[in-house]
């Protein structure tokens, strides 16, 4: 396997790396659509230098997988004039930031999905991929606030934190009631300095070996506080603390925290995922001339004598030049094991021993009255059993505001990460709901008008010593890649944001092997940004 080959970030004026000309139809140019935050210290990475589109016969190219890092893939190479055929087994896009219908016993036809999941402004080239249908991003709508709340009492809130580093850190010492001096005092700065200094992937040699927990135990972090560190962060990932690399943990404390000055406010969708995100971008991919075909998995991939590879489904069999496989760790295992003749043997034997995170479970409740009118549109959890968050989406999102305001009631959704393979799953759903009446004791006496609980098991898990198992966006074959959030990339980014990253690499990779110009990326700091903690970081290091 080939390591990845990212540009070297250089900084360039933002300005003139979004007044490129666009593309007949593309509203903003892929070039205009990445684009730093408010963080003058992001970093942009241009892409492959070549023609604007493709001319005379056009290179084709199969996407398999239509999540996140699917629908970028898809769009880079679409917009560059590649035939791409998107290929999704499920019907509908998205992967697991989609959506699809159902319709309560109420009779009201509502949009159902995998759950919450936050916009962070940090998520330049997710952004930038949403940008291709919403250039100004109408279609999200920020929360105030980002509240956690522990079941002993504790809250925190970063509303009012300062956004850039290291005022971010002292600002959150200062105002959280989970520090006090006395913590401060206890913990160990020179464990704590590898979190000032995060590179890739050097991060990952230096403390992809260690659990988060047992980092943060070195660390000497504050009991009080620890519900911020596994609940902001690492239970971001779907896995216990001692299960995730301390590598993540720390990434995500650099992206999120130390490293980046976008802070850690978001935006949601104002509508359910398919109409505020995807139904648009499969209309704009079409409109660039790819072939979107949702209800169909692919059975196999086979490498052809030209270079190229057949794709194998149900229904048809057909060839091309290129491919990309942005699956998730099941999926792609499945398809690998199943595809024998793709790669070389060591690779294939790094995807089969890919693992998932533990199970996890979304309930959506459809309440007969609503929750008191001060309880936030999302809210973090700890110490109230398996429940991790509470979302009340009639604050934000316009389907569920409708329902609201006709029935007068209230649409809560819950989401428990982690939870035992062993669970049982009716006694799971009945405890998330017990400790909804715990945090919101209003709801103990609303009736239920209808419920959904959704319980998978598909997101990667990041273990204890395994980012050198992790696939790269390259592949031994040349016009092979793999995107996804499970992908290993010298890039700090993580969650949605590493899927959309991949995914436009992934599509660099095969529009330089046709002279075709690539996608520009953007990032957070791809280091320290005091040169002081820097330096300490790598003394403390050794």
């Amino acid at each position: 396997m080939t390591a990845d080959r990212p540009t070297t970030p250089t900084t360039v004026d933002p300005a003139a790396a979004q007044s490129r000309r666009p593309l007949p139809g593309a509203r903003p140019s892929p070039r205009a659509a990445a684009r730093r935050g408010r963080d003058r210290k992001a970093r942009v990475l241009p892409g492959p230098e070549g023609r604007r589109r493709a001319d005379g016969v056009r290179p084709t190219a199969a996407v398999v997988g239509a999540g996140i890092a699917g629908l970028a893939a898809a769009t880079a190479l679409a917009e560059r004039g590649v035939a791409v055929t998107l290929y999704e087994r499920q019907p509908y896009l998205g992967g697991r930031v989609g959506g699809w219908p159902t319709r309560l016993s109420d009779g009201s036809p509502v949009t159902m999905s995998r759950g919450f999941h936050a916009f962070f402004r940090q998520y330049y080239n997710l952004r930038g991929l949403l940008r291709r249908t919403d250039p100004a991003l109408r279609r999200l709508t920020g929360l105030p606030d980002y509240p956690l709340l522990h079941a002993g009492g504790a809250r925190d809130s970063f509303r009012r934190v300062p956004r850039t580093p290291p005022f971010s850190a002292l600002g959150f010492a200062l105002l959280s009631p989970s520090f006090g001096l006395r913590d401060l005092r206890t913990l160990d700065p020179a464990a704590a300095l590898p979190l000032f200094d995060v590179r890739v992937p050097d991060v990952y040699t230096r403390l992809d070996d260690l659990s988060a927990h047992d980092f943060l135990d070195a660390v000497r972090f504050p009991d009080q506080a620890r519900h911020l560190a596994f609940e902001v962060f690492s239970r971001s990932f779907f896995a216990d603390p001692r299960q995730l690399s301390a590598a993540e943990l720390a990434l995500m404390f650099h992206i999120y925290f130390l490293g980046s000055a976008e802070g850690l406010l978001f935006d949601v969708p104002r509508a359910p995922f398919p109409a505020a995100l995807w139904d648009p971008l499969a209309d704009y991919l079409r409109r660039h001339g790819a072939t979107v075909r949702t209800d169909t998995p692919v059975d196999h991939v086979a490498p052809t004598p030209d270079g190229g590879h057949r794709i194998t489904t149900g229904h048809d069999e057909t060839h091309h030049d290129g491919v990309v496989l942005a699956l998730d760790t099941a999926g792609l295992r499945s398809l690998v094991a199943r595809s024998d003749r793709l790669g070389d043997a060591a690779w294939r034997e790094r995807i089969a021993r890919l693992r998932t995170a533990p199970p996890f479970l979304v309930t959506r409740l459809w309440l007969d009255r609503p929750v008191a009118a001060d309880r936030p549109g999302f809210l973090g959890t700890s110490g109230f059993a398996t429940l991790d968050n509470i979302s009340v989406l009639e604050r934000w999102e316009d389907e569920a505001a409708r329902w609201a305001a006709r029935t007068g009631g209230s649409v809560v959704e819950l989401h428990a990460y982690a939870v035992p393979a062993q669970a049982a799953r009716d006694v799971e759903e009945k405890r998330l709901v017990e400790q909804l009446h715990r945090v919101y004791p209003e709801t103990r006496g609303a009736t239920v008008v209808d419920s959904r609980h959704e319980w998978r098991d598909d997101c990667p898990l990041f273990p204890v010593g395994g980012y050198r198992d992790r696939p790269t966006i390259h592949t031994p074959d040349a016009r092979l890649t793999v995107a996804g959030d499970l992908v290993r990339t010298d890039l700090p980014v993580a969650l949605m944001e590493r899927a959309a990253t991949t995914g436009f690499q992934a599509a660099n990779a095969l529009l330089r092997q046709w002279g075709l110009r690539g996608q520009t990326l953007w990032t957070v700091p791809d280091r320290g940004r005091n040169a002081v903690l820097r330096g300490l970081a790598r003394w403390a290091s050794g």
